[in-house]
C-alpha cells in the first residue's frame, strides 16, 4: 500500500514532497535574485519562509504584500538596472545610469501625449458677456455662472475673462466649485446657487462664498457660526415660483423671512428665482412664474424688508424677456456662445469658444463589405480610406453619435462611421473622385476637427444636441471629461 503519510487528509494524488535533487520555482526565483544583486554589488534579498498552504499565499498575506512599496516597485527597479546595465554595456554611458528628468518630462504637452484636446476661445467669452451686458444695459449687475466648471470651459479662466468683460458676480453650484475660483485668486463676489450641508458652513464663511437660503435651520446656524467669530452672514433668498426644486414658496417668504430675521449675523444680499421655460415656445407658465415671483419681492418690501439684488432671469429670460432683467441676470449656456432657445438667435449674436480636436492615430484601406468598430455595423461599400482619432464616449463623444455625425479634414465633411468606442472612434474618407467636391487623403498625424469651424465648413454642438434630443450644456461638460484644454 502506499505511502499516505506526507499527504492531506487522505488524499491519494501527488505527495507534497520536493523531488530528490529538484529546485521549487520559488527556490529558483530566490536564487536569481540573489545572483542578481551579488552582481549588482547589493546585499543579497532577505530569504523569506514559505506561507500558507504549499507556499501559495493567503488573502491575508497577498494583502500585506500588496502595501509593502518595496515589493511594488521591484519590478521597475529591476527592469530599470536591466536597462541601464545594458547601456553601460554598450560604452555609451560609462557610469551606467539611466536618468530621466522629471522637469523635461512634465514638458512634453498633453496633446502630444494623446492627440486629442479642446481649444477654447477666450475672445469668444469676451464677445458674448459684451453683448449680453449691452443688452441688458450699464445699470444692471450681470452675473457669470461657472459651475460644472464653467460648463467644460475652465471655471477659473472663464470667470476671469467674464469679469473683465462686464461680469460683476460670479455663480456656482458647489462649495468645492467656489473655493477652485477663491485659490485661483478670483475675487468679485460668489454666489452658490443652492444651501449646502450645514457642515460645509465654516468653508463659506473662511472663502467668502455666499449660500443660497431656504430653511430656517440652515440659516440660524449659518448665523450662529458667523457670529461666534465676529463676522457676518451674507445670503440670497431662493423663492420657489412653480419649479419646485428648490427656495421658499413664493406666497410663504415674509413668514420665512420674520422665522430668520432677528438674528443680528444674517445679511440679506438678494433674493432669486429660477425660470422652468423660459427657453420654450410656450409663455404661460413662464408668466405666471414672473408673476408670483413680483409679488413675493413686492411683499418683503411691504414687510420693510430690503431684498437686495433681484434677479430671475437666466439667459433664455435676460435675452427674450427685458421686463424680468431687474438688478442683475445670471449667463450661463449664454456666455458659452449657444442660444438658450430658436427664439433668441435673431436677437443676439453669441459666438460658441468650444472646439474639439484630434490628430489621425491610423489609416487603412478596408476591402469591400468588411466591417469596422464593434459589432460590425458598418461595411465598407470599397474605395474608402477608414480612418483612427483617439476620442470616444469616455471623451463626451456620445454613443448615440454613432454613424450620425461628421468630422472635418481640410475643411471636407468626412462621415464617421462604425460604432464610437470609449476610447476611439473611426470616420470614412471617400477616395473616389468628384467634379463638384474636393478630394482629400489624410495621413496619420493630419488634424481632424470634430466640432467646431474649418473654412465654410463646420460641425457645431447644435447638430449633435439635435441628434441625441438633448442640450449643449451636456455635450460640453462631457467633452471637458478627460481632454487637455488650450485657451486661444
Amino acid at each position: 500500500m502506499a505511502d499516505n503519510t506526507q499527504l492531506p487528509n487522505g488524499f491519494t494524488g501527488f505527495a507534497f514532497r520536493k523531488p530528490a535533487g529538484g529546485t521549487s520555482a520559488a527556490d529558483a526565483i530566490r536564487e536569481r535574485e540573489a545572483q542578481r544583486a551579488a552582481h549588482a554589488g547589493q546585499p543579497a534579498p532577505a530569504q523569506t519562509p514559505r506561507r500558507g498552504v504549499n507556499g501559495f499565499l493567503t488573502e491575508r498575506e497577498a494583502a500585506s504584500d500588496a502595501s509593502n512599496e518595496v515589493r511594488g516597485a521591484f519590478q521597475y527597479n529591476r527592469d530599470h538596472e536591466e536597462t541601464a546595465a545594458a547601456y553601460s554595456a554598450d560604452g555609451e554611458n560609462p557610469e551606467g545610469r539611466v536618468e530621466f528628468d522629471p522637469e523635461k518630462l512634465a514638458t512634453i504637452p498633453e496633446k502630444d501625449r494623446r492627440w486629442a484636446w479642446l481649444e477654447i476661445d477666450l475672445n469668444a467669452i469676451r464677445h458674448n458677456a459684451s453683448a449680453v451686458k449691452k443688452m441688458i444695459g450699464s445699470g444692471r449687475h450681470m452675473m457669470a455662472v461657472v459651475k460644472a466648471d464653467a460648463y467644460g470651459h475652465g471655471a477659473v479662466r472663464v470667470a476671469k475673462t467674464a469679469l473683465n468683460s462686464g461680469a460683476d458676480y460670479l455663480g456656482v453650484a458647489t462649495v468645492d466649485e467656489g473655493i477652485k475660483l477663491r485659490e485661483g485668486l478670483v475675487n468679485a463676489p460668489i454666489l452658490m446657487l443652492a444651501e449646502p450641508p450645514a457642515s460645509a458652513i465654516p468653508l463659506l464663511l473662511a472663502y467668502k462664498i455666499m449660500p443660497a437660503v431656504y430653511s430656517s435651520e440652515f440659516a440660524i446656524k449659518y448665523a450662529e457660526a458667523a457670529d461666534s467669530m465676529g463676522l457676518r452672514a451674507p445670503y440670497h433668498l431662493a423663492i420657489n415660483t412653480g419649479m419646485n426644486r428648490i427656495g421658499v414658496r413664493w406666497d410663504e417668504v415674509v413668514n420665512f423671512m420674520h422665522q430668520i430675521g432677528f438674528h443680528r449675523a444674517l445679511e440679506l444680499e438678494g433674493v432669486f428665482t429660477h425660470f422652468a421655460t423660459a427657453d420654450c415656445p410656450e409663455t404661460l407658465d413662464f408668466h405666471i412664474q414672473a408673476k408670483r415671483y413680483i409679488e413675493a419681492v413686492e411683499g418683503l418690501r411691504a414687510a420693510g424688508i430690503n431684498p437686495g439684488i433681484v434677479h430671475c432671469a437666466n439667459s433664455a429670460a435676460a435675452i427674450r424677456y427685458p421686463d424680468v432683467r431687474f438688478d442683475m441676470v445670471r449667463l450661463g449656456i449664454g456666455l458659452y456662445g449657444y442660444q438658450p432657445c430658436p427664439e433668441t438667435t435673431p436677437l443676439i449674436e453669441l459666438r460658441p469658444a468650444m472646439s474639439v480636436h484630434a490628430r489621425i492615430t491610423d489609416t487603412r484601406l478596408v476591402p469591400m463589405s468588411e466591417g469596422v468598430s464593434y459589432g460590425l455595423n458598418y461595411r465598407s461599400p470599397g474605395s474608402v480610406k477608414i480612418c483612427t482619432v483617439p476620442v470616444g464616449y469616455g471623451d463626451g463623444l456620445r454613443r448615440g453619435l454613432s454613424s450620425r455625425t461628421d468630422f472635418l479634414v481640410d475643411g471636407v465633411r468626412c462621415r464617421q462611421v462604425g460604432n464610437i468606442c470609449m476610447d476611439q472612434c473611426m470616420f470614412e474618407v471617400d477616395l473616389r473622385s468628384y467634379a463638384r467636391r474636393r478630394r482629400v487623403d489624410p495621413q496619420v498625424g493630419d488634424e481632424v476637427l470634430i466640432v467646431g469651424q474649418q473654412g465654410d465648413a463646420m460641425v457645431t454642438i447644435e447638430e449633435m444636441c439635435e441628434t441625441l434630443n438633448t442640450i449643449p450644456h451636456e455635450l460640453c461638460i462631457g467633452f471637458a471629461q478627460r481632454m487637455p484644454r488650450y485657451y486661444v
